[in-house]
């Protein structure tokens, strides 16, 4: 029984597969609920909302389903870690995003994947990529440049500074995701470890949104409060949640490959609920990043790092 709980941990079955699309569409769908709400809630104090409300709603998720808060499990600095990295990487984002605009920052914060990847090699047992799966990320990252990649003129000097806060976030996103992976994190429940970077948000985001001197909230429409509630309730609590279950069960590297569908699945919201273009180039890049997953994802790369594992597992214990 073991073995085969291992195994279902090295391979993304159906049904993390399915978890992966709604997550994505979900996340594509937020960014035009950031820019339904811009109107009256400034982005940062968006997210400093967004973070308060999720907090409270995991603490009750935790109160109720009986799980220990306070244990001493020896996560608390790695959480808090956590905490100050996932804050840090929304500021940079929204930071970033006043000195370059939205499609040039989807390129440099996708390239994300690739820093799961890299550190996934260097700091997780048994995950290993083969030569066919770095094609399929380089595959998927080139849907996001035909996406997204007319956006690359020459850049400002501006533009250049809101280029490397997006880089940034994205190492941060990646360094994240393979920090919970790899440290004592892995070893607790999804929601404490949710639980730890929300709540480090909830309490620097908004303090970072006076610092900046966003004006607070300007305006609150029906519209708006469902836009903040999607935000608050289904993305930063229950997505969330999902996400950082995946995360503790199957391989980062293989999970980060579906984040390439995020900015598309945005395009398409965009054009479908802000009548915004959607064009032939959106088409070929979602065939790109369908074919990116695949040969990330594919059975027989599966099973070559299955192998992997199981051959580190050993000599682990011998």
């Amino acid at each position: 029984m073991a073995n085969d709980v291992t195994r279902d941990h090295q391979t993304l079955d159906l049904t993390a597969m399915a978890m992966l699309v709604v997550l994505c569409a979900s996340w594509g769908l937020q960014q035009v609920a950031i820019k339904v709400a811009i109107s009256g809630v400034p982005p940062l104090l968006q997210s400093g909302i967004r973070s308060v409300g999720a907090t409270i709603f995991i603490w009750i998720w935790m109160a109720v389903r009986r799980e220990p808060l306070l244990e001493r499990d020896g996560t608390l600095w790695w959480g808090i870690a956590a905490g100050f990295l996932f804050t840090a990487e929304f500021i940079l984002i929204y930071w970033g995003l006043e000195y370059t605009n939205a499609s040039r920052a989807v390129i440099f914060l996708y390239t994300s994947p690739f820093v799961v990847a890299l550190g996934a090699q260097l700091f997780i047992p048994g995950e290993h990529l083969r030569t066919i799966q770095i094609i399929g990320l380089c595959c998927a990252f080139a849907g996001i440049f035909v996406a997204f990649g007319e956006s690359l003129s020459y850049p400002t000097h501006r533009m250049l500074v809101g280029d490397g806060m997006l880089v940034g976030a994205a190492v941060i996103w990646g360094a994240t995701t393979v920090m919970i992976k790899a440290c004592p994190l892995s070893r607790i429940k999804p929601s404490k470890t949710l639980l730890y970077q929300l709540a480090v948000s909830a309490v620097v985001l908004p303090v970072g949104s006076l610092i900046k001197g966003e004006p607070g909230i300007l305006l609150m429409t029906p519209l708006i409060a469902g836009c903040i509630v999607y935000q608050t309730v289904w993305v930063a609590f229950i997505t969330y949640l999902a996400w950082f279950w995946l995360i503790r069960h199957y391989p980062p590297s293989r999970l980060a490959s579906f984040t390439f569908l995020t900015p598309l699945f945005g395009v398409l919201a965009g054009g479908l609920l802000l009548n915004e273009p959607i064009t032939d180039g959106l088409l070929l890049a979602l065939v790109l990043v369908g074919s990116g997953i695949y040969l990330v994802n594919r059975p027989n790369a599966a099973k070559f790092e299955q192998k992997g594992f199981e051959k580190s597992r050993n000599q682990e214990f011998k």
